[in-house]
């Protein structure tokens, strides 16, 4: 009760009085006039930079893009789009205008800052797309003599501009990166097809080549058989020509004899045996002429049906390997009956076209056999007649007049086949170099054929490996639709997205500083009462009063009016400034810890060192002011400040507030609570003992040698 009554009997003492009693008021609005007055003035000065004359110049001349999907020619003004959105929401209240008047305006502070934007900024940042980079720039004019912290703003105001410039142009250059991607996989697509379509068709072709290769090389077998036959043939025709030269020989001579014979029989008898000789020789000859006349008519039969069977091998061996063809659906049946008819057309063509001349050939030779078989008959007749002469004279003359007669049909016969065999020889001639032609051209088509295999092989095997290339390629290549290639060519003009994740929040610049301006607030607030409120009751002290009860009394009216100063400090802060406590009545409560603390520093010093002690107050006051880490983080403080943060009150009391302020860590709230307490008591331990030592006084406390 006796620290009560101190407490009440200094306050009654303040109190007596008009004036004492508005010096108590004022000492009670000191801190909020303070606090309210600075959090007032820096509540929001972010929301009124429009308010900041800024200049903005505009100097680009533009430049022409082309757009990457209809090839159109686009005009491209950034510089203008930049000012545009510094005019619109830009920070500051920029104004365009030249660079002059900016450069003027910025050195005698109309303008605070001025950006100026150069003539080729918009032929720079496009001018990545053609190759040739160059970096696009802005000239941020400054002037520290107007404001200093007006650069800071500018600065990062540029720097926003720069960063969703540096965002526009990588999102369009990726975006025109990716739609490369896109033309480049589309036409590797259609490649990719193609590729399969040629490898296909490229294995058919394979096929019917070997089926084409296997008849060329038949028809060539063919070809050379039918050669051989008609070498044969002429080397038949050349005999026959010969005995037919003979055979005319012998007729002529016969017929001569004969006619003699006829127009004189006088010399019968004896000639008879010469007749029935030359006969005889006759009948010989001829029947050699008649032999190898029918060797060459049977050579001569032999050549068409060579030739009709190597036709007819050649069409089967190609009609067979259509056919395979067709089962394994390489070709249609009307594609085999298209090719079978060209190529059997085509064969069919070359061997008619000497056909012709062999049959003629065939049938001279035939007819001149006839003859022959005929003339060696007539021949053996005479000779027999010749013999029956010789045998019965007197059948002679009608032997002879028949004689006669069969001799001139002989030397007819005879001279017809001399007629014939030239033509029967030339057309065999030509039979054999038809047929050798035949031969070589079906070798010759033979060997391409097989060249031809070959390098449809090769065609199989190079298609064989450009389809799987482009396939390989083609899954490398991203397939993207324009959503995705949208969200990525964002994605790479603005790789990193910052995403604000606030444990705690202070809302506005006003509420980020209270908690600094609150706790200096406070300490102030305790200064100013020991200007008015005495540290220690005299009376008290004269009294005889325990140290603890006189410390005790000094301090709780002080601490009381310390309650008030809270309390209208509060107020205003959260009525008038509209900053709203997560935590009110935990941050009110501190408050009045906060305020009893300082009040017990306070009052100790002022017991302790007199007016020494209230200048160190003071003191105190200006170091916490750069410690407490109120407005940048007490690490950026030089170190030997950095000692004293964790030793003044006023670091805990800013530290505690902004917990409560802004809903942060109880614990940490609780830390320092323990450590205020820990001042709190420690304080008023030192102001009791102080007053236990002044209730002996001495010369210095009655005349002290300096009074504030």
């Amino acid at each position: 009760m006796t620290t009560i009554r101190l407490g009440l009997s200094e306050l009654r003492r303040l109190a007596a009085g008009r004036l004492p009693r508005l010096a108590i008021l004022a000492m009670a609005l000191i801190p909020t006039l303070y606090a309210g007055l600075y959090l007032f003035a820096n509540h929001d000065p972010y929301g009124n930079l429009d308010e900041v004359p800024a200049a903005v110049v505009v100097q680009d001349e533009g430049t022409t893009t082309t757009d990457p999907e209809t090839g159109e020619t686009l005009a491209r003004h950034l510089g203008r789009d930049v000012a545009d959105q510094l005019e619109d929401d830009g920070g500051f209240g920029w104004v365009e205008t030249s660079q002059a008047d900016a450069e003027a305006g910025v050195r005698s502070g109309r303008y605070d800052a001025a950006l100026v934007i150069g003539p080729t900024f918009s032929a720079d940042l496009a001018s990545a797309g053609d190759l040739e980079p160059r970096q696009a720039s802005l000239t941020l004019i400054t002037n520290d003599a107007n404001n200093y912290l007006a650069r800071t703003i500018a600065d990062q105001i540029v720097g926003q501009v720069r960063d969703s410039i540096a965002e526009q142009v990588g999102t369009e250059a990726a975006d025109t990166f990716l739609r490369g991607f896109a033309s480049i996989r589309t036409n590797l697509a259609d490649a990719v097809d193609g590729a399969d379509r040629l490898r296909d068709g490229a294995t058919t072709l394979q096929d019917g080549i070997g089926t084409a290769d296997d008849g060329a090389h038949d028809l060539a077998d063919g070809a050379a058989r039918a050669a051989d036959g008609a070498a044969t043939l002429q080397e038949k025709a050349g005999s026959l020509s010969d005995a037919a030269g003979s055979l005319d020989d012998g007729a002529t001579r016969l017929a001569g004899g004969l006619g003699a014979l006829r127009g004189s029989t006088a010399d019968l008898p004896a000639q008879t045996r010469d007749l029935a000789d030359g006969a005889a020789q006759v009948a010989d000859g001829d029947a050699q002429v008649a032999a190898a006349g029918d060797q060459a008519a049977e050579a001569a039969q032999q050549v068409l049906p060579a030739l009709d069977d190597a036709r007819t091998d050649v069409g089967d061996a190609l009609d067979e390997q259509l056919a395979d063809l067709v089962a394994q659906g390489a070709l249609t049946q009307e594609q085999a009956d298209a090719v079978s008819a060209g190529v059997q057309d085509q064969v069919g063509a070359a061997l008619d076209a000497r056909r012709g001349d062999v049959q003629d050939a065939v049938d001279q030779v035939t007819a001149a056999s006839a003859q022959l078989d005929e003339l060696a008959t007539g021949a053996r007749q005479v000779a027999d007649g010749a013999d029956a002469l010789a045998d019965a004279t007197p059948r002679l003359a009608d032997g002879i007049s028949s004689a006669a007669d069969g001799a001139d049909r002989l030397a007819d016969g005879t001279g017809q086949l001399v007629d014939a065999t030239p033509a029967l020889v030339d057309g065999v001639g030509r039979l054999a170099d038809g047929t050798s032609q035949v031969s070589d051209g079906a070798t010759d088509l033979a060997d391409g054929t097989s060249r031809l295999a070959g390098g449809a092989g090769d065609l199989v095997d190079g298609a064989t490996d450009l389809d799987h290339g482009l396939a390989d390629g083609l899954g490398q290549v991203p397939d993207v639709d324009d959503r995705t290639r949208e969200d990525t060519a964002a994605t790479i003009g603005n790789p990193v997205s910052v995403h604000d994740q606030a444990l705690a929040s202070a809302g506005t610049y006003g509420g980020g500083l209270a908690p600094f301006f609150l706790s200096l607030a406070t300490w102030i607030g305790a200064y100013v009462l020991f200007l008015l409120v005495k540290p220690l009751s005299t009376r008290a002290l004269a009294a005889g009063r325990s140290g603890l009860a006189t410390a005790l009394g000094g301090w709780l009216t002080p601490a009381a009016i310390g309650v008030v100063q809270v309390a209208a400090m509060f107020g205003v802060t959260t009525l008038a400034l509209d900053i709203q406590p997560a935590h009110g009545v935990g941050t009110v409560l501190f408050l009045v810890l906060v305020s009893a603390t300082f009040v017990a520093v306070l009052q100790a010093l002022n017991v302790w060192l007199g007016a020494a002690g209230q200048f160190l107050g003071l003191v105190l006051m200006l170091v916490q002011l750069v410690t407490a880490g109120g407005t940048f983080p007490w690490q950026t403080i030089p170190q030997p400040l950095q000692s004293l943060h964790r030793f003044l009150p006023m670091s805990y009391a800013v530290e505690g507030l902004r917990q409560l302020l802004y809903g942060g860590s109880t614990s940490t709230v609780a830390r320092d609570v323990a450590v205020l307490g820990v001042v709190l008591a420690v304080a008023l331990g030192l102001t009791a003992l102080a007053a236990r030592r002044q209730r002996v006084w001495s010369v210095t406390r009655l005349q002290p040698e300096l009074v504030l």
